[in-house]
């Protein structure tokens, strides 16, 4: 029987704003592929959305054959898992502490899967990988690439390495076709390093794994950059990060500091930016959690700056320890800004104004561009539903 393959954003979307307004759960990059990615991998099939419904013209669900493999989004799979769930028949399925991992459906799904919508279910008492919290992904990362970086080289040669670098435990870094690099430092006794295809690291930087550059990705001169950090496609970035995921199409081009944080697509770090990601008293950290209107506990000591799409800072922006910053906001001048930033905010320390969308969009295409992506009627369209979303927090 032809199948379906969905993933589903579950209850855990909403926790993770502001990073799944403009994506499912699953296009969340943890390690060095997207959730999605992974599962592809995994299963061999391709997989369609059951998200929310203003994202799904941009990622539609397929309905296209009469069974449905619904699979959670958050959740990313191993082998145990996966196997776990090929033993599953329609009407069965796979849950965790009152979460549907996975399940089997004869009909399209009209809402998230719920453990109701099952006539048998199995519990799967190994343990799941999974993000719930934006922190999650860079709390997470090393594990996730160490995954990924044996999916990604089984059975599989690097391309040679440079004579010029210098390279420790060089059986533990893998180069993809086409990507250079020169005179660098690369340590890879602390995990493994990921370097992708036409992807470039340049001269002087030094690299301590684990860490993915993604395709046509580069580091800037100099860059000194501590694992487990992820750069996504399309990106470059220069300076001092550490710990942190830049999920793609994004830029720190130049010196300043990043650490614990994720960026979102389309973001750029003014030159000397930098983000605090400990507080002055060593106090746990908390964070704008968009669910509870309010801040939430990390439990964490260490965590910096959390961005959403198409957001951009000027030159010597300085961010507060756990700063939230939404989607399409500009922050420049002197001092810290709020650690939440609303999305479509326009200013910084002295204060905010509205970011209109027709302002936002003129320099989403100009930036888009630029990679030779164009900024499509359905994209403009999430960013105004964003917009209404979010306009109870601009009380500028």
């Amino acid at each position: 029987m032809e199948r379906n393959y969905i993933l589903f954003d579950d209850d855990r979307r909403d926790n993770l704003l502001p990073l799944t307004f403009t994506r499912p759960v699953a296009e969340i990059r943890i390690g060095i592929l997207t959730i999605t990615e992974k599962w592809e991998h995994y299963l061999g099939h391709k997989h369609s959305f059951l998200t929310q419904e203003y994202l799904s013209g941009k990622y539609p669900m397929s309905t296209t054959n009469t069974e449905f493999l619904v699979i959670n989004g958050g959740i990313c799979p191993d082998n145990n898992l996966v196997a776990a769930i090929q033993k599953l028949k329609a009407g069965d399925a796979l849950i965790s502490e009152n979460c549907v991992i996975a399940g089997i459906l004869r009909s399209a799904p009209r809402s998230n899967p719920r453990i109701t919508d099952f006539h048998n279910t199995t519990i799967y008492n190994k343990e799941i990988f999974q993000i719930s919290n934006p922190w999650d992904i860079f709390s997470l990362n090393g594990q996730a690439i160490e995954a990924d970086y044996a999916l990604l080289t089984q059975n599989r040669k690097s391309a040679p390495l440079s004579t010029t670098n210098t390279a420790l435990n060089p059986s533990r870094i893998f180069i993809e076709d086409g990507a250079r690099v020169e005179c660098a430092i690369l340590n890879a006794e602390t995990g493994p390093i990921y370097i992708g295809k036409d992807s470039e690291i340049m001269e002087g930087s030094i690299v301590r794994g684990p860490f993915a550059l993604c395709e046509h990705s580069a580091l800037k001169l100099g860059a000194k950059i501590y694992g487990p950090t992820t750069i996504g496609p399309h990106s470059k970035v220069g300076g001092e990060v550490n710990n942190s995921v830049i999920f793609g199409y994004s830029n720190k081009a130049h010196d300043g500091f990043l650490g614990n944080s994720v960026i979102g697509e389309w973001c750029n770090i003014g030159a000397d930016s930098n983000n605090s990601n400990l507080k002055n008293n060593y106090a746990e950290v908390k964070v704008w959690n968009y669910h509870r209107k309010g801040f939430a506990r990390t439990g964490l000591q260490f965590c910096g700056l959390i961005m959403g799409d198409h957001s951009k800072c000027g030159i010597n922006t300085m961010f507060n320890t756990g700063t939230v910053v939404g989607v399409s906001a500009n922050i420049f001048g002197s001092g810290f800004p709020r650690n939440f930033v609303p999305s479509f905010s326009w200013g910084g320390a002295s204060g905010f104004i509205i970011y209109q969308p027709t302002k936002a969009f003129e320099t989403a295409e100009l930036v888009m561009s630029r990679r030779n992506i164009p900024l499509t009627e359905t994209d403009k369209k999430i960013l105004l539903n964003i917009f209404e979303q979010t306009k109870e927090y601009r009380n500028f």
